[in-house]
């Protein structure tokens, strides 16, 4: 393997096993909320909704990164392709959270939620366009890139999924 080389075979265990870790998180959200939810003020369902949802949405774009990562034969232009396409649809998922924050819709309840819920989020799909991009340049730094933003992304989604989960069955929700 020369200097420009990429090769993602080695990657597989790691895009699977985070892909897998994903998925089940987001298996085992579903669980909790709706066993925490079947007492709730239906007037608790929006707020639900706002916070559950980009929670959903990271753990999907690990998977979905994950596994495009794990196809066969891609080159580091096909495999940065793949990463950048899905990283801007989640960098343009989390700056529309911030836009209706913005426009005094009143998306979140505390100001504070907007680092966790949005900000965090933002960063961890700079890094993996980052990392993206540099797929077609400097490969193996581009790959670390990318994982590095996937993992921070299923950090602040495992944190934001628990802050919910204690919401809901504390009963503060």
């Amino acid at each position: 393997m020369h200097a420009g080389d990429l090769s993602l075979e080695r990657w597989a265990n790691f895009w699977v096993c985070i892909s897998t870790a994903a998925a089940a998180l987001v298996g085992i959200m579903f669980v909790v909320i709706s066993l925490a939810t079947g007492d709730r003020n239906p007037k608790d369902a929006p707020k639900i909704r706002v916070y559950l949802t980009p929670v959903v949405i990271y753990f999907s774009s690990i998977v979905f990164i994950g596994l495009l990562l794990t196809m066969p034969a891609h080159t580091p232009a096909t495999a940065g392709v793949c990463v950048c396409l899905g990283g801007v649809a989640g960098l343009g998922y989390s700056g529309s959270l911030a836009i209706r924050r913005g426009r005094g819709q009143g998306f979140y309840e505390h100001p504070s939620d907007l680092l966790p819920y949005v900000v965090l989020p933002f960063v961890a799909y700079l890094l993996t366009v980052s990392g993206g991009l540099l797929l077609f340049r400097a490969p193996q730094i581009g790959v670390d890139l990318v994982a590095a933003g996937m993992l921070a992304l299923l950090a602040v989604a495992i944190r934001n999924s628990w802050a919910i989960a204690v919401t809901i069955l504390s009963g503060r929700g």
